[in-house]
């Protein structure tokens, strides 16, 4: 950062908490629908051990509960066998198809490291390559026998001697009886992170902190149990452990690579927050009926629309809720995948939050002819296609009836609000998040940020703010931070986050009435940027 960090003031105390207003949080709700965690929670740089029993119980996890509740109903005639055959999905036959091989136990750094001592120009390939090189961030998976699976930019077979150094490593340190958790060289950081039976690496040179880069390998560990279930990862590798994972993964780097390329860009991944489409508390009230009423079908789970990846209902089946990164992993789905738009789809995908075992089965269709309002339909029945195929017409029918859908797309049409219309001089944007239900507010990007270049500067602000309040060993309420630029405030109470970016000459002072301002102009407004209301079938 090139921000002064000489005339940075940060502080905890009671007293200069006590110069902000004392009024209720924005957006604060006992009806969530979304799981209220930290963007940081249950991060941690270590392996994931699961023994035979940790695995066992997967089994039983919500897909099989729900399944379970259905046959007990006699909503459906259900087996246990046959709940276990539908947890597990393809399992079996992919176990059949890996078969079992013989391998070490041990991986030998010393011999790795040897093999690149003196490298030919072929075998680095896309290393020596000054495009590759220049990459502000690379991501890596690879598995515990240092077998390449992903990687961000460039050919996984060109990658594989540095993806074995990556690996040596990593087992070097293990022998220690320790864990790896970063290497910084120079402006880059190299940070890892151990999910058994894969490793995941993320090297970069931009603002990202250890522990953003960190949060953000856990994503994209999600999307690999996102197309594969953890019961099929780890049965795979239990069976045969240098087995290469991309022929299972074969057409998913599309995912992975629009994963990335949002988390670069969307400030709700750094939150662990959504941000919801602004409407009117009666037109989303509207929507989210219409999916209750007509959305009557045994086992669906969660019914949800989204816009231009942001969301505009959910409805879901008591005693469940869904995780932000969950909801982050959909809305990917959606993003990357133009098929959706061409007609109905059927298609399977695991939410890890929700049940790592298991897949939901997703009815997706478009309700306009923009392809711009997306309805997902999830249910644990893989039998149920054409029921919520009916469902969607008749949930269309009705938005189409109430116009709920033109609102929709008259809300789509502003892109979001202004920052003028806060009211505020001085204030140039600001994300807010209401911690109790995941949720998150921002204006539009508008000057000085409305080119690319400053648009990743403002969302290197925010990185800034965001891992100086939240660092483990010095976390901060407030902080106040004068550039040659802006002049950034953080804020963050057990209600909300506040981060707010300001002109160069604003004092403290000023910049604290101006948040206790914006905080009442987002209480008035609170009905239509969040949901308020947890709607269920």
């Amino acid at each position: 950062m090139a921000e002064s960090k000489e005339a940075e003031q940060s502080n905890a105390s009671e007293s200069d908490q006590g110069e902000f207003l004392e009024t209720e949080a924005p957006g604060i709700t006992a009806q969530t629908m979304l799981i209220a965690s930290d963007s940081y929670e249950n991060l941690n740089y270590g392996d994931i051990d699961i023994d035979d029993e940790q695995f066992r119980r997967k089994k039983a996890g919500s897909i099989h509960a729900i399944v379970k509740q259905s046959s007990v109903s006699d909503v459906n005639e259900v087996s246990t066998g046959e709940e276990s055959d539908q947890n597990e999905g393809n399992t079996k036959d992919l176990c059949t198809e890996v078969g079992k091989m013989t391998v070490k136990d041990s991986v030998n750094p010393a011999a790795i490291v040897s093999q690149i001592s003196i490298p030919d120009e072929e075998d680095v390939g896309d290393v020596n390559n000054s495009v590759w090189r220049q990459q502000t961030k690379h991501v890596f998976i690879l598995s515990e026998a240092g077998k390449p699976v992903y990687s961000r930019y460039g050919s996984e077979d060109k990658l594989v001697t540095i993806m074995g150094v990556m690996q040596a490593l990593v087992s070097v340190v293990q022998d220690s009886k320790d864990n790896l958790r970063c290497i910084i060289a120079g402006d880059h950081k190299f940070v890892f992170l151990v999910r058994d039976p894969l490793l995941l690496v993320g090297v970069t040179c931009g603002s990202d902190s250890i522990q953003q880069i960190l949060l953000q390998l856990s994503y994209v560990h999600s999307q690999v149990l996102s197309v594969l279930t953890h019961t099929t990862l780890f049965k795979i590798f239990k069976q045969r452990r240098n087995y290469d994972l991309r022929r299972l993964l074969t057409g998913a780097e599309k995912f992975f690579d629009n994963l990335l390329n949002l988390i670069d860009t969307e400030p709700g991944f750094l939150l662990g927050a959504v941000r919801c489409l602004p409407l009117d508390s009666s037109v989303r009230e509207i929507i989210a009926q219409s999916i209750v009423q007509h959305g009557k079908v045994k086992d669906l789970v969660f019914g949800l629309i989204l816009a231009n990846n942001q969301l505009v209902t959910l409805v879901r089946m008591k005693k469940y809720f869904l995780h932000p990164m969950d909801l982050h992993l959909i809305i990917n789905l959606v993003n990357a995948s133009e098929s959706f738009k061409a007609a109905e789809s059927w298609t399977p995908i695991c939410l890890p939050k929700f049940d790592s075992s298991g897949f939901l089965q997703a009815h997706v269709s478009y309700l306009d002819e923009s392809c711009d309002t997306c309805l997902l339909l999830l249910s644990v029945d893989r039998e149920s296609f054409f029921a919520l195929s009916d469902c969607k017409t008749r949930i269309r029918e009705r938005l189409l009836k109430y116009n709920a859908l033109q609102a929709i797309a008259d809300s789509l049409q502003k892109t979001s609000y202004s920052i003028q219309q806060c009211g505020i001089p001085n204030l140039w944007h600001f994300l807010y998040k209401s911690r109790s239900t995941a949720q998150y507010t921002s204006p539009e990007r508008e000057a000085p940020y409305l080119s690319q270049s400053d648009q990743e500067r403002l969302f290197g602000l925010y990185q800034y703010l965001h891992h100086r309040i939240h660092t483990s060993g010095r976390p901060l309420k407030i902080l106040y931070h004068v550039g040659p630029y802006e002049t950034l405030l953080g804020w963050v109470t057990q209600g909300f986050e506040l981060y707010a970016v300001f002109g160069p000459l604003v004092t403290k002072t000023c910049a604290i009435h101006a948040v206790n301002k914006l905080l009442r102009w987002i209480k008035r407004e609170e009905d239509r940027l969040f949901i308020l209301n947890s709607v269920t079938f």
